[in-house]
């Protein structure tokens, strides 16, 4: 039985419920009248069921398309506006004892290198990345008790916070580990983490379980509960995601949509971000062997019609995109992108010898750091390097009333103009420096109110002198 407020996996993900929709959606994907109540009831900015996103996934009609797509990127600048934060994953360990099918990291693999960092290597992975720019990291670890416990975590954790280098830190820790038990999270909230992530991969119980066929990831209801855990450890904000092609394509979207839903009935709150990986290839890992890929018409409505239904939380998409894909995407409701990004263990400091290779998948945007920034800001976006609502205790439920009331922006644009000056005068080009002044310039005018817009100035200012790390 379908139940959004059950702490059940198969209730609140209940697979009749998801046919059910599916077949809603088939049977009124031409119905032009409902399509446009859907349509209109997304105007409104709250907010659709994953039955009403669905009909819209499905819609075939290309006018009501091209209307929907239109929506999307409105709202995502109501919500967001320009800005566009920017992050890196960090691989700390690759050692694994799960047998996910489509990840190289499986405990069948015996040819990847298997790497696991040591602190001191973590803190030279850590300078690089203040070096390249940036301030928040999420890191990556493969499911190991005895390689990757909990222990080995947190003191990676306490490394990255700690580790300082001329003008860098990292301010924000976001994690992207293994589910977990609530004490864990509890312990993983006290070290001061921003997000925590994870992938649901896919939510189709009997595809999960056969690409899982053994290890502790293959108990479904136990990672899928894995988000109400977190929260009931105290972590406010957290990241779902599928990873697009491994099942079919609307049954992903509409569990996701109603893992969203729970989270809202059960904590009041929904996902801080949701991800939207496609299946990548990764040393002995061939995507077309699931025979769901998502080509880049399906997958760019994906990402509009998610905006549509969940207008508040942020979307991320990363560098299995290619540069052209993640230009279509930032107009469709993306508001997070990587950059610069490794996803081997190391790599940061030093490039990874051809002769090893720990990378969990393929980059198809190899682009640096700084080429990104130049490339942001000459599309008329601002890149933000923001961390201020975590560490000002703008969280949750406290984040998310700012953001659904678009009172975010007050504070957000703003951070965004300073964290972009912090860039410009420690790490961008000449060129890439000279476009962002004007981009300033240019911001400074857009912010409402006159007492923030002096505020601000006077930060750029002090930026200017060697200051650092000003927000509101």
């Amino acid at each position: 039985m379908y139940d959004p407020k059950s702490s059940k996996a198969e209730e609140f993900i209940s697979h009749a419920e998801v046919l059910e929709t599916l077949e809603f959606a088939d049977k009124n994907k031409n119905n032009t009248k409902l399509i446009d109540e859907i349509i209109a009831k997304a105007k409104l900015r709250k907010g659709l069921s994953h039955r009403e996103a669905s009909v819209l996934l499905a819609c075939e009609f290309p006018e009501k398309n091209e209307e929907l797509f239109a929506l999307a990127k409105q709202i995502k600048n109501d919500f967001y506006g320009n800005r566009v934060v920017l992050f890196a994953p960090l691989y700390l360990s690759n050692y694994c004892i799960n047998s996910c099918v489509y990840c190289p990291y499986h405990r069948k693999n015996k040819h990847i290198t298997r790497k696991k960092m040591t602190q001191e290597e973590i803190r030279r992975e850590v300078i690089a990345l203040q070096d390249m720019g940036h301030k928040r990291i999420a890191i990556e670890a493969g499911e190991d008790p005895v390689n990757n416990p909990i222990e080995y975590i947190l003191e990676s954790i306490d490394t990255i916070y700690s580790s300082k280098h001329k003008n860098g830190s990292i301010r924000r820790v976001n994690v992207n580990i293994a589910a977990t038990t609530v004490e864990n999270y509890k312990k993983l909230k006290e070290a001061g983490i921003g997000t925590y992530i994870l992938f649901q991969e896919t939510y189709h119980k009997e595809s999960y379980e056969k690409l899982h066929p053994s290890g502790p990831k293959s108990d479904y209801a136990y990672h899928t509960e894995a988000m109400d855990r977190a929260m009931l450890g105290g972590i406010d904000d957290v990241g779902l995601g599928v990873l697009f092609g491994l099942d079919n394509y609307r049954y992903e979207f509409a569990a996701l949509l109603m893992h969203a839903e729970h989270l809202e009935a059960v904590f009041g709150v929904g996902p801080h971000t949701i991800s939207v990986p496609r299946v990548r290839p990764a040393d002995d890992i061939d995507p077309t062997t699931f025979g769901n890929a998502v080509d880049d018409d399906t997958f760019a409505k994906i990402v509009a019609c998610i905006r549509l239904a969940v207008p508040y939380t942020g979307m991320i998409v990363s560098t299995r995109e290619s540069q052209a894909m993640r230009e279509r995407l930032l107009n469709l409701g993306v508001s997070q992108i990587s950059g610069g990004s490794k996803t081997s263990v190391g790599g940061y400091a030093e490039l990874e010898p051809e002769e090893e290779n720990s990378a969990q998948f393929e980059v198809y945007d190899t682009r640096t750091l700084d080429e990104i920034i130049k490339w942001l800001m000459d599309l008329g976006y601002v890149p933000s390097f923001c961390t201020a609502c975590y560490r000002e205790g703008r969280t949750g439920d406290r984040f998310m009333d700012l953001c659904k009331s678009g009172k975010i922006q007050n504070i957000c644009h703003p951070n965004a103009i300073m964290t972009l000056k912090e860039y410009l005068e420690d790490y961008a080009t000449p060129e890439t420096k000279a476009v962002g002044e004007e981009l300033i310039r240019e911001e400074l005018g857009k912010i409402p109110s006159n007492r923030i817009r002096n505020i601000v100035e006077e930060n750029l200012v002090k930026i200017n002198s060697g200051l650092r790390d000003f927000r509101l």
